[in-house]
């Protein structure tokens, strides 16, 4: 929004006004701009590392609170805002809201989730962040139409709304079965909730699946120093390079920068946020499908029809941009509306696969003993990565101009090689039985496999 820009980055406005010199793709490359995105992911980074601590040891719930309390004090801060320290304050308090709540909340969910429902529980999560960012969107584009141009503290004030809901409502959750075992030797509590969350009273044989995960994730002081070793190698490879996969899918650069990206190409104030709504509701729209398929049809197929496509449009808007755009031209209507039609078509694919997926399998491949490490390693290496891609991208599209889609591109391609050879099918199996999994890989059971053997070699 322009007097959000003129208020806190004014060179940025008047590089995006007054000079006519700067190539199209160098508008916004500002350190000052990128660090007020920034500022979210590193905070979030932190404070991931101290959400597993307070997962493991309190509980989940804890962990949810006080992931909504940070939110709520963050866009206090942001929409009273009255210089960039404020403002850059206010997001790292939300960054450390996004960095307890994704560690907590996906934990949460397919702890709960009975597991033939798991995947589309999880993919819930995903579908709702699509959701929220469809709706903050929406509330941009209403308030950039306010006289006066205090528009962008409505934006940010109004984060309260979701923040107060997450974390009155979080008061009212039950603990997890896993966290009531892991925390207290009286497993009564846990028989009568996972009682009343599966709906019958024939939980024995699940309760005993926990309280034996639970026993032996004990046993475990450190369950960092444990990831590492080599019987875990194929969870600690998938849970960095999932969220690795999942930032280079190039998916943020559209999320973020998408009304960036189309006024680059030509489109006005106005509708450069109506398109980004668009694309909102196409990544929704396709998350709630891969809710429905997930458990049927399976991760790796929707790994690779969304990995195919995501590099198809790629390589064609890459191609578009650079034949049409240039360094000072504007794209034609045709082509322009061609774009966005393309980034439609490649939000959508990133929606059924590497959108929910890069949740949904990392938080359903560990044992119980490494859980809640695995989880925030998962977090922390997504947060990493998409503070890499989200400091250098606007530098990125000035040096790369349109070749920045076929560096996308060709990390499509590596990640849907990777799912192919090395990540097996998930679904329909038991969190408790995920081991086995590994130890039938062709390629993993080589790894994963030889420890075994000496162990029983051993007694």
């Amino acid at each position: 929004m322009e007097p959000f820009l003129k208020k806190f980055f004014p060179d940025v406005y008047r590089k995006m006004k007054e000079d006519t010199k700067i190539s199209n793709y160098c508008k916004f490359d500002s350190q000052l701009l990128t660090s007020f995105t920034s500022s979210l992911y590193v905070a979030g980074l932190f404070a991931t590392f101290l959400a597993s601590s307070v997962t493991k040891a309190f509980g989940r719930k804890p962990s949810i609170l006080a992931g909504g309390a940070a939110f709520l004090a963050g866009s206090a801060l942001g929409g009273a805002a009255f210089n960039v320290y404020m403002l850059i304050f206010g997001r790292i308090l939300l960054g450390i809201g996004v960095g307890f709540a994704n560690q907590s909340v996906p934990l949460y969910l397919s702890e709960m989730a009975p597991p033939r429902y798991r995947g589309a529980i999880n993919n819930g999560f995903q579908f709702s962040i699509g959701i929220g960012a469809l709706v903050a969107n929406l509330i941009n584009f209403g308030t950039e139409k306010i006289e006066g141009g205090w528009g962008w503290r409505i934006s940010l004030a109004m984060a309260a709304v979701p923040a107060s809901i997450l974390t009155l409502g979080a008061i009212f959750l039950p603990e997890t079965p896993n966290s009531l075992i892991q925390n207290s030797s009286d497993h009564d509590k846990a028989k009568t909730l996972l009682q009343r969350i599966r709906g019958t009273g024939d939980v024995q044989a699940e309760l005993d699946d926990l309280i034996k995960a639970s026993s032996v994730a004990k046993s475990i002081n450190h369950p960092f120093k444990k990831i590492v070793q080599r019987k875990y190698r194929p969870q600690l490879v998938m849970a960095t390079a999932i969220p690795f996969f999942q930032q280079v899918t190039g998916i943020n650069v559209i999320a973020f920068y998408a009304p960036i990206l189309f006024r680059t190409i030509g489109i006005g104030e106005s509708a450069s946020l109506l398109s980004s709504v668009v694309t909102g509701v196409v990544g929704a729209g396709s998350t709630f499908i891969s809710m429905l398929i997930v458990d049927k049809f399976g991760r790796r197929a929707l790994f690779m029809v969304g990995g195919i496509q995501m590099f198809v449009s790629q390589m064609l808007v890459g191609g578009i941009m650079a034949a049409q755009l240039g360094d000072h031209g504007t794209v034609s209507k045709g082509y322009a509306y061609l774009v966005i039609f393309l980034i439609c078509i490649y939000v959508a694919g990133f929606g059924w696969s590497w959108g929910p997926l890069g949740w949904l399998v990392p938080s359903e491949i560990y044992q119980l003993e490494i859980r809640s490490a695995g989880q925030s390693i998962t977090v922390a290496v997504s947060f990493v990565f998409t503070f890499v891609v989200a400091q250098t991208f606007l530098s990125m599209l000035c040096h790369f101009k349109a070749g920045i889609f076929f560096f996308f591109g060709g990390w499509v391609v590596v990640m849907t090689a990777f799912v192919y050879f090395l990540l097996p099918e998930t679904k329909y199996v038991p969190i408790e039985q995920m081991e086995k999994v590994w130890k039938e890989h062709w390629f993993w059971k080589r790894i994963v496999g030889e420890e075994d053997d000496e162990i029983k070699t051993h007694h």
